[in-house]
């Protein structure tokens, strides 16, 4: 299989050399001939030299002015796919910039329900990738390329991902023998480092996404055996899925941009600046440009209307050496009186800011609907909804806020800003109790609220609750069987041939309402889950919320799909809760099912409120 595998890289490369040969079309900045990049290792330290030069990558990743990069002191820009990029790259050429390409791979499950062991999906990604290298490896804006980003899975121990980089990466060697290959985790646990060095020969450069983890990335690198240079190709402020502290109903703290800056020097002074010369050949930031993503600020250097912030600054001066002619408006504090409070109640805002520009500033309050996703994979999240006309009095000191009548949580937001296209920003959350009785005080389930995941392995609810012949139940929550997405699924058997059984998934475990718990999952307005039996015909009723008022902590609500009838291939199935009381879910998920007159085997996967 590796033999034939080879045979067809180079059967590709072959043809791909033949067509780039024949083909005179070459755009303008092509004729200039591609850059020469390659790596230098000296006693064991690593160096990029571009044309003949050192090149120490100082770049950004997104989409703001590129030209205030390169003013600030940049001379790189990553792009995480080559689809339609030849404007992007005759503006790195026009600026004197270079370009890490992104060769997009794709992502176990997800939409397209790739897998990694479809031979048909991964010879078509192959395609696509030796198309991207021929159209793009002349143009001198390109540094080197980047074969995938984040497509490892939850551990990286999935040798046919890295076969498929590898097939990648030995192509990209034979038909540009210019520039470097790289492939990009996130993060190094797991087995990403072992199977890089084990089945990725012709990667050259490992790129490393880090963003709580930064400070430490460096010596956690030596210390789990890589040997291959690296760079960071993402970093910024700790991720909303990492451990930043969070509110009693798990919202996130967002730290100010004046914080986040602090982040940005530390660790480009404590990891990066620190391993050049050595491992490190450089990094790019993250994210050069504005996104939304579990809050409208997390990550963003900029705002959508081209302010930038505080980190804009800090890239800048570390750079180039210079502090900023004049500096960004900062935040040192934004605080509430009351953080959480029942529906309708005010509450008071103070605000701590410093000038160092001596610039009249002034300040924008908003108060904006919690849409409570904290983990999205990365994705951008649409703009959350504005609760208009809840401040007055506001100024840079301060606001008064109405809170709303609708229970659930909400983010308040203050911008100050200088008037010549600089910020700072702040955000805390802020929620409104239930006005039910039931769900008072209930933790607020962030959505997705996974119930079961194979990338979640830490979800709200545990399978502990097994009724009727629990003797004849057995789940594997870590089955390879075909799973939906990701490594494993859950198998669920019922073994008797009479009688019933069934589990429920609780919190608190093995709780049947003699105890406070449950999660708030007002703002879900359906549970989703995919299910298929071992041979097809399995009939198996799905429920949430099965602890009724005779219980003294019941569940608020319930509903459920009985009698489904189940498929041998996965389907998605959906329990509608429009106008359910979801203030105090603690059953969050039930199957149940009656022996046919044999056992039953059937798989779940990927269970979660939306």
């Amino acid at each position: 299989m590796f033999l034939f595998r080879r045979f067809l890289v180079g059967l590709a490369a072959f043809v791909g050399i033949l067509i780039a040969n024949s083909s005179h079309r070459a755009t303008a900045a092509q004729a200039n001939g591609p850059s020469h990049v390659e790596l230098r290792q000296t006693d064991g330290n690593w160096q990029l030299i571009c044309d003949g030069q050192p090149f120490f990558i100082q770049g950004a990743g997104g989409d703001a002015s590129r030209e205030m990069l390169k003013n600030c002191g940049g001379n790189s820009f990553r792009l995480w796919g080559a689809d339609n990029i030849d404007g992007q790259l005759d503006e790195a050429n026009r600026l004197g910039l270079k370009v890490a390409v992104g060769i997009w791979l794709e992502h176990t499950g997800g939409p397209k329900h790739f897998s990694y062991h479809n031979p048909n999906q991964v010879a078509e990604q192959f395609e696509r990738s030796r198309q991207a290298i021929l159209k793009y490896k002349n143009n001198p804006a390109v540094l080197v390329w980047g074969i995938g980003n984040e497509m490892e899975g939850e551990n990286g121990d999935d040798p046919a991902i890295w076969h498929a980089v590898q097939d990648i990466a030995a192509l990209t060697h034979q038909l540009d023998r210019n520039h470097p290959t790289m492939t990009v985790t996130a993060e190094i646990g797991g087995q990403r480092i072992p199977s890089i060095n084990k089945y990725c020969p012709d990667i050259d450069i490992h790129g490393i996404n880090s963003y709580g983890g930064i400070l430490s990335v460096a010596k956690r690198y030596r210390d789990l055996g890589g040997t291959k240079p690296f760079i960071i190709t993402e970093f910024g402020p700790a991720g909303a899925w990492e451990d930043v502290g969070r509110t009693p109903w798990r919202a996130p703290l967002e730290l100010t941009s004046t914080a986040k800056a602090d982040v940005y020097r530390a660790a480009y002074a404590k990891t990066i600046l620190s391993e050049r010369g050595k491992f490190c050949l450089g990094s790019y930031c993250f994210l050069w440009g504005h996104k939304e993503e579990a809050t409208a600020t997390w990550f963003g250097m900029f705002l959508p209307d081209g302010s930038r912030l505080e980190a804009v600054d800090a890239m800048s001066e570390l750079w180039t050496g210079n502090p900023p002619a004049i500096p960004c408006p900062k935040i040192l504090s934004l605080k509430v009186d009351h953080d959480q409070v029942r529906p309708g109640s005010p509450i008071h805002a103070t605000l701590a800011t410093a000038n160092p520009s001596g610039l009249p500033m002034t300040v924008k309050w908003v108060l904006t609907v919690d849409p409570a996703r904290y983990i999205t994979g990365g994705e951008f999240s649409a703009p959350a909804r504005v609760i208009d006309n809840a401040i007055s009095n506001g100024n840079l000191q301060g606001a008064d806020i109405q809170m709303p009548a609708e229970s659930g949580p909400y983010w308040l937001y203050s911008y100050v800003y200088d008037g010549q296209g600089r910020a700072a920003t702040a955000v805390v959350p802020v929620r409104v109790h239930a006005s039910s009785a039931a769900g008072a005080g209930r933790p607020e389930a962030p959505l997705p609220a996974v119930v079961y995941s194979a990338a979640t392995p830490n979800a709200l609810y545990v399978p502990s609750g097994w009724m009727g012949d629990a003797s004849a139940i057995a789940l594997d929550d870590k089955c390879p069987e075909t799973p939906h997405s990701g490594d494993f699924c859950m198998k669920c058997q019922f073994r008797a041939t009479k009688g019933f059984g069934g589990v429920a998934w609780q919190n608190p475990p093995n709780d049947w309402g003699d105890l406070e718990g449950g999660y708030d999952l007002t703002r879900a307005s359906k549970l989703t889950f995919w299910a298929r039996g071992a041979k097809g015909g399995e009939t198996v009723s799905f429920k949430l919320g099965i602890l009724n008022n005779e219980k003294k902590y019941p569940d608020s609500d319930h509903a459920e799909l009985s009698d489904v009838v189940l498929s041998p291939d996965w389907k998605q199935y959906s329990i509608d809760l429009t106008g359910k009381d979801l203030t105090c879910i603690k059953t969050g998920f039930v199957w149940v099912l009656a022996s046919p007159g044999e056992p039953v085997t059937f798989y779940l996967d990927d269970i979660q409120y939306e």
